[in-house]
């Protein structure tokens, strides 16, 4: 990989071709930190191409996501993962053979036995699954789209330690969630609706004709679209499970045994199943608008509603505000960002083009709490600066012990977006201690793989970018280390490095 002169001397040469600037131009204090919001954090590449093209066209860049090409050296650590090689077709008829094994089995402690060999060959595949999405939040290029693949991730969120979950993670990410992440939100919806991830987390699989169960009705309208007090009722829930009936998941490599006239409604793709059989085909009334029975229709004429609404467009632009711009983002953004929703049909970067044009978001550089997952990416950048950690599972477990681990939150509302609740004492002693860890390269805790050395965030980068822009008492703090270890610790524990 480049060493560090060899970085700057790039840096300098895209300055120079972008219209002869002083390759030891300093960016501003401002350009830094809108950098700092719209990727995960500031690395040599992304500086050399804000310096480059401008904020607007940097932007229009990342809205674009074109180029998520990955250094060749994290792309391998990809490539040489299972997931990367398995389709969900595969992994759920992986899973369907060894429940059948387990049926076999008729010794107790076998069975146990057996159980357990199952269950850790889910934890590899859900540690698998959150490995490769660090490494592309921390190295693509693609910043804007990592970002919103978390938001999106979290805002429709799955639980990988509740029954197959952990088989069918990886496919959730690439299938449902990362096609959308920038395109159309009814389209995102839709493709959350109908993955087997999301069905089996929230018991949609259960819910037929005459057998209810509302969990994903409710949390669709609550937390997926509308919001809470949107205007709907609970009679508005209960048609939305009866419309919801039969579109769950198929685990069973047999397809259901049909009456003619069902068999032309049926539908099953990638484990997902709509079975007529099971649907109740009355007719129903949602938000007041009638849905006549006719199988898995009215499911996207139920969403086609439920996203037309000037509540969702509210509640999905005021979850993006939250996320990008505030705690309690200012009424008239959100306003904004809520009309360009409905006027563009839920278009996302049309919503987020609103976002970071305005005054507000500008107004609020610098000052929004990093959430544990951006605060460890931010500091990987920082660190590494497109060099390749040596043990991608070091960031897993970094992730979850700073508590907010992928899929790895219970319930569906996702994590927290607000900084209180990142920012206790207990929270930011525990980031302390992994500012210490990134900082040592945690040569310790790599399985044996050394790193050359500890980590040069002294560098070229630091000096030109982020010096500059210290306070007195963090440049003081770094005068009096005593180490390159607690140099890098004092930095990447700075009050600078946990805003954003």
């Amino acid at each position: 990989m480049p060493h560090a002169h060899v970085r700057l001397a790039c840096i300098a040469a895209l300055i120079a071709a972008a219209g002869g600037a002083r390759a030891d131009s300093r960016p501003s204090h401002s350009d830094l930190q809108w950098l700092d919001r719209v990727t995960y954090g500031v690395n040599s590449a992304s500086l050399a191409q804000l310096q480059q093209l401008g904020r607007q066209d940097f932007l229009e860049a990342q809205l674009a996501a074109r180029d998520e090409r990955l250094p060749p050296d994290v792309q391998a650590q990809i490539d040489a993962m299972p997931i990367s090689h398995q389709s969900i077709v595969d992994d759920i008829a992986t899973l369907a053979a060894a429940r059948d094994k387990l049926k076999s089995i008729d010794d107790t402690q076998a069975k146990v036995e057996e159980r357990k060999v199952l269950r850790r060959q889910g934890i590899l595949l859900a540690v698998q699954t959150q490995e490769r999405e660090l490494l592309r939040a921390v190295y693509s290029p693609a910043q804007l789209k990592e970002q919103m693949v978390w938001f999106w991730l979290n805002h429709f969120n799955v639980f990988d330690r509740k029954g197959p979950e952990a088989w069918l993670d990886a496919d959730y990410v690439e299938s449902a969630i990362r096609p959308h992440a920038l395109g159309n939100f009814r389209d995102l919806v839709m493709a959350t609706l109908t993955h087997p991830a999301m069905l089996v987390y929230l018991d949609n699989a259960r819910n037929a004709a005459k057998h209810h169960n509302e969990n994903y009705a409710r949390e669709l309208m609550e937390l997926h679209t509308l919001g809470v007090n949107a205007g709907y009722t609970q009679n508005d829930v209960q048609e939305m499970v009866r419309i919801l009936t039969g579109t769950g998941v198929a685990l069973n490599p047999r397809e259901p045994r049909l009456r003619p006239d069902l068999r032309a409604l049926y539908i099953r793709h990638d484990g997902f199943e709509f079975n007529p059989a099971r649907h109740d085909f009355g007719d129903k009334v949602l938000l007041g608008h009638s849905i006549r029975g006719s199988g898995f229709d009215e499911v996207r004429q139920a969403v086609d509603l439920l996203v037309a609404q000037p509540a969702c467009a509210h509640f999905i632009s005021g979850e993006l505000a939250t996320y990008f711009v505030s705690d309690n983002p200012p009424a008239a953004l959100v306003d904004a960002m809520a009309e360009t929703f409905q006027r563009t049909h839920g278009d996302i970067r049309a919503v987020l083009r609103t976002l970071f044009d305005s005054p507000q978001f500008t107004a609020s550089l610098g000052h929004k709490f990093k959430d544990p997952m951006h605060y460890l990416v931010s500091s990987l950048r920082l660190a590494y600066d497109g060099d390749a950690v040596p043990d991608p599972r070091r960031l897993v477990v970094w992730l979850n012990q700073q508590g907010e681990g992928e899929f790895g939150h219970a319930t569906p509302d996702g994590y927290p977006l607000v900084s209180n609740a990142w920012n206790s004492s207990g929270q930011m002693s525990a980031r302390f201690e992994l500012a210490r860890a990134i900082g040592n390269g945690d040569v310790r805790l790599f399985d044996g793989v050394a790193m050359p050395q500890v980590p040069r965030l002294a560098g070229p980068l630091f000096a030109r970018a982020i010096k500059p822009w210290l306070s007195p008492a963090t440049l003081t703090a770094l005068n009096q280390a005593r180490s390159p270890l607690e140099w890098n610790t004092y930095l990447l524990a700075a009050p600078e490095s946990n805003y954003r």
